[in-house]
């Protein structure tokens, strides 16, 4: 017997031990069983999900070019039009990202003039983030172009449907968290 024959064999073993109908054998005969199609690319919500976000990052950088601005640079201006001055740790946590990825991102939106940083004058560790004239000018440019991508994205939605898709996905995200 192969490996792969081997392989196979267990993984009908450990199908019928879970009750999950076998795949059919043949590619003529290779109708997905249902409970099987849900989490199969391209079928399942994870994948689906994934490709929103990619379809919706993608739309949403081709929109921030002219701006020489990423999907990136645009959630943390959004931090700091909400609350200035924050610690680089504080976005961090807000956005859910590792250091050295924020490092960088940091490091070009501040060679672009749109924020400075500054030391806590009273944690010396700490490093404050503050915009610049040009980081808050974009506050009333950017805005109004990500609403039109929302609106693109969420045609056909009813004010209710989306209010239900955002709080399903908000408790997806708490469930994982």
């Amino acid at each position: 017997m192969t490996d792969c024959q081997t392989q196979k064999n267990l993984a009908k073993i450990i199908l019928r031990m879970r009750n999950i109908p076998e795949m059919p054998s043949t590619s003529t005969e290779r109708k997905i069983a249902e409970p099987l199609r849900e989490i199969l690319a391209p079928y399942s919500v994870g994948y689906r999900i994934k490709l929103l976000g990619q379809l919706g990052s993608r739309r949403f950088q081709e929109r921030l070019e002219p701006f020489g601005l990423t999907p990136f640079h645009w959630v943390v201006l959004c931090c700091l039009w909400e609350e200035d001055g924050l610690a680089t740790c504080s976005i961090g946590e807000k956005l859910q990202q590792v250091g050295g990825t924020l490092t960088g991102v940091l490091d070009r939106m501040e060679e672009r003039g749109l924020i400075r940083r500054e030391r806590d004058p009273r944690d010396r560790r700490i490093w404050r983030i503050w915009l610049t004239g040009a980081g808050r000018e974009l506050e009333n440019i950017l805005p109004p172009i990500a609403l039109d991508l929302r609106e693109q994205a969420m045609q056909g939605f009813s004010l209710e449907e989306r209010q239900l898709f955002s709080r399903l996905i908000d408790q997806a995200i708490a469930n994982l968290s």
